[in-house]
């Protein structure tokens, strides 16, 4: 953890995201303090790290640490999946499917599914089949 920590605050995004990890779980020695790990998230994030970028999307869609704001958080994943992160892509897909931070949009949830599917996601895959089905 000291280590992640000195990286963390010479500003090396990856270390960032890890501390924020850490202190989401209240792992690694740390104490759960999701408003620390929000403030970590943010600048892995501004640093355009995609998986920065999903962990404060993440927040914002919980109310973890941060606001809920439905509509910061479909942003944060659109700037994700915009960078191929499968994870940004599934969870993107679900907003447009249900109107999450986004307007309801059939086609572009069926979009970002297949993007996350292609890269071999299981939760992306089972919902492009049950869009299919029905």
């Amino acid at each position: 953890v000291k280590l992640y920590t000195q990286a963390a605050k010479q500003g090396l995004a990856e270390a960032q995201l890890a501390i924020g990890d850490y202190y989401a779980q209240g792992t690694g020695a740390l104490a759960k303090n999701d408003e620390e790990a929000a403030q970590l998230y943010r600048q892995a994030a501004d640093q355009g790290l995609a998986s920065g970028q999903y962990a404060l999307g993440d927040s914002y869609m919980r109310g973890n640490g941060v606001p809920l704001d439905e509509t910061r958080a479909a942003r944060l994943f659109r700037q994700a999946a915009d960078q191929g992160f499968n994870l940004a892509q599934s969870i993107l897909g679900e907003c447009y499917m249900l109107g999450f931070g986004v307007a309801h949009d059939l086609a572009d949830a069926a979009r970002y599914f297949r993007l996350a599917a292609d890269q071999g996601d299981a939760q992306a895959q089972c919902w492009l089949g049950y869009m299919c089905e029905h």
